[in-house]
């Protein structure tokens, strides 16, 4: 396979997962809205971005102490049983969706969503090959997408957007303490990040310790260093397999999911999900910021994915809001 090649499926695969997990929150708001999955009281109150990126650095902070203290085993078991329950979430409508001449059988859908959530785990935990990763990844992201989509309405998604896309840039610029947590948690083979292999005898399993993270090449080339540069982008394409964390594909997904669960303007008529056009928007935007993200990562140099994917993913939503005849105030959630 040729470096043109390799380039394109591993960009288009990872397009792929993040319409995955966009996807997958827009067909679920109906179902989590109706079964009450609603995290918060007041899904307007902006307070609610505060609470979650306090909950988030207390997450971090603790993550960290985790890795300085050699409880790594301790990560994995929560991230395992995390992966679980969204798991669970997920599967509790999609069984009965599938399985519907079951479904006046409550008790045999609920023990099929429960052991499926259930595999999920033992897969987790005994065979976390990258495509077990992966599809892990898609479930819990879209799961976890829907469910801070209809908890947060539209002016604390687009807050808690605008605050962790600065977050990861001075995480990843300034402290870079992002970048210490990604080396830490790689070797773990847990689903917090999305795995994308360049080569096909590539495996996540046989692969010992894992230095390349999507937003970190610390070796890349820099912007006055032309020979530098382009000893970068050969080392990118030398990778076996690129990574990205999977909050970078669900953070921008719940706007996605925000917009398609609190505005009733510019809806579309596509089967299985909630669409409208600033959901569209938005979904679109992210995977503008992902393409400009990736050829970023292909030509060697450190950045933070945030704030284009963010960004990108705000931008699209505002044009899809103004497209729909909505104010830039009404948007804005004001």
């Amino acid at each position: 396979m040729n470096d043109r090649t390799r380039v394109l499926v591993a960009v288009g695969t990872t397009v792929l997962l993040f319409l995955g997990v966009q996807l997958g929150a827009l067909a679920l708001i109906d179902p989590f809205t109706e079964s009450g999955r609603q995290a918060v009281e007041d899904p307007q109150n902006p307070t609610n971005s505060v609470l979650y990126f306090g909950v988030m650095l207390a997450a971090t902070g603790l993550m960290l102490a985790a890795f300085k203290y050699d409880l790594e085993w301790l990560i994995r078991l929560l991230i395992v049983g995390v992966s679980v329950m969204i798991s669970w979430y997920v599967f509790a409508e999609l069984v009965p969706a599938l399985l519907a001449p079951l479904a006046g059988s409550g008790s045999v859908v609920d023990a099929l969503a429960i052991v499926a959530a259930l595999a999920v785990g033992a897969a987790l935990w005994v065979y976390p090959e990258w495509y077990v990763i992966d599809a892990t990844g898609v479930v819990m992201g879209a799961g976890a997408a829907a469910l801070f989509g209809i908890s947060f309405g539209l002016l604390p998604a687009l807050l808690l957007l605008a605050v962790l896309a600065v977050y990861d840039a001075i995480s990843v610029y300034g402290t870079e303490h992002m970048l210490d947590l990604a080396e830490g948690v790689m070797d773990l083979k847990i689903p917090v990040v999305l795995v994308v292999p360049m080569t096909l005898s590539y495996s996540y399993l046989a692969a010992g310790s894992t230095d390349d993270v999507l937003e970190d090449d610390r070796d890349g080339g820099t912007d006055d260093d032309t020979a530098a540069d382009s000893d970068a982008h050969e080392g990118a394409l030398d990778r076996d397999a690129l990574f990205i964390g999977l909050g970078d594909a669900v953070i921008p997904s719940i706007l996605v999911a925000s917009a398609a669960a609190f505005l009733e303007v510019g809806m579309l008529s596509v089967p299985l999900i909630a669409l409208n056009w600033p959901a569209l928007g938005a979904l679109v935007g992210t995977i503008a910021g992902l393409l400009v993200l990736m050829y970023m990562v292909l030509k060697g140099r450190p950045h933070a994915g945030l704030p284009l994917l963010n960004g990108g993913a705000i931008g699209g939503y505002l044009l899809g809001a103004l497209a729909s005849g909505l104010s830039v105030a009404t948007a804005l959630g004001f």
